[in-house]
């Protein structure tokens, strides 16, 4: 298999696909066992956990409690949940998709005045995941964009700015309104964690991935098992299912109703909680017919908070987990070397 310092990337998976010049996957990219026995367990499906974030914004006090709880068993047995009932206009999720798109039928000029060159830059456009280290090619163009505490956007394509700046307020409101119910459901205070953690200036960035139609999708990837770097990540995508989450030894194909949002845990999460909620695998696959579109929001604590486990969370049977990192340092470990389950959190492991 070919390695990243012999391949030279396009400048879009986009561009690969649109070609149309392409009968088989570059070496490059072919990074499955199209032969290997499926992992997937299509029983699982209908096991998704349901979250209606309405009950617990404006639910009676029983049913509210109820919720939590189950807010609470979705963390330590899923780390995923689909929430339904958010609030979040479904004007306003169908303008965010129109202008992610948008951004990425822009010519690869305009598009290319985005390529960041650190993990920090505001604004990030790029192709697989870090080329600089990756030994395979992921099929997958991406647009990060941190959205809080500071504002970013980039000029184009017209609209973008004000799609971007109403979804981004939306969907931070629904990840506290979730967070608030996960500090419940382990009986932490939620002044103390907001405090703790300084959610405030929470760090909050919006990844839009792209992953166009691929001749051979049972050879390539969108993404490899990984777990986020977050508290937790908002998940919003256009119709076309390409997600998988890791429930045990097995993975599920995950089919979301109409309107909702799909939700993971990732690693500050399980941090902070001790290893009670912890982060969940998931992957990005691919297929032959059509362009699958995600929107992710990230939401993390601030980039100057120390994150550690909680000391209500910590005892002589349960011990601390992992040691405390500044968040700040354990994105740019994190997004500077390979993606691969969990190898940024397996560093901080008390053993």
């Amino acid at each position: 298999m070919a390695t990243a310092r012999f391949f030279s990337l396009p400048d879009s998976i986009k561009q690969l696909s649109d070609s149309g010049a392409l009968s088989s996957v570059p070496t490059h990219y072919a990074c499955r066992d199209p032969d290997a026995p499926s992992d997937v367990d299509p029983t699982l499906e209908g096991q998704i956990p349901t979250i209606d974030l309405s009950v617990l914004t404006e639910g009676d006090p029983a049913r509210r409690s109820q919720m939590v709880r189950q807010l609470g068993r979705a963390c330590e047995e899923w780390g995923f949940f689909v929430v339904v009932n958010h609030g979040v206009p479904e004007t306003v999720r169908e303008a965010m998709l129109a202008a992610a798109q948008g951004f990425f039928d822009l010519e690869e000029e305009e598009k290319a005045e985005h390529s960041g060159k650190h993990v920090m830059d505001p604004i990030r456009y790029g192709t697989s995941f870090n080329s600089k280290v990756d030994d395979v090619g992921y099929w997958r163009d991406y647009f990060k964009i941190v959205v809080h505490p500071a504002f970013h956007s980039p000029a184009k394509p017209l609209g973008f700015r004000e799609a971007l700046g109403q979804y981004a307020a939306c969907t931070r409101v629904v990840g506290m309104e979730l967070l608030r119910g996960m500090w419940e459901s382990l009986e932490l205070d939620d002044g103390y964690m907001n405090n703790a953690l300084d959610l405030d200036a929470c760090f909050q960035v919006c990844v839009v991935n792209l992953y166009p139609p691929c001749p051979q999708p049972e050879l390539a990837m969108g993404l490899p098992p990984h777990s986020d770097h977050s508290l937790l990540t908002l998940l919003h995508q256009n119709g076309v299912d390409g997600l998988q989450v890791k429930h045990g030894s097995k993975w599920v194909h995950v089919k979301p109703p109409p309107n909702s949002f799909l939700v993971n845990t990732g690693d500050q999460m399980e941090i902070v909680t001790n290893g009670r909620y912890k982060s969940v695998l998931h992957r990005a696959v691919i297929n032959g017919r059509s362009t699958r579109m995600s929107i992710a929001t990230v939401v993390a604590p601030s980039l100057d908070t120390v994150v550690e486990p909680v000391a209500q969370l910590v005892s002589p049977e349960r011990p601390a987990m992992y040691r405390g990192v500044r968040y700040r340092e354990y994105l740019e470990h994190q997004q500077r070397n390979k993606l691969w389950e969990k190898s940024a959190l397996d560093h901080l492991r008390v053993q």
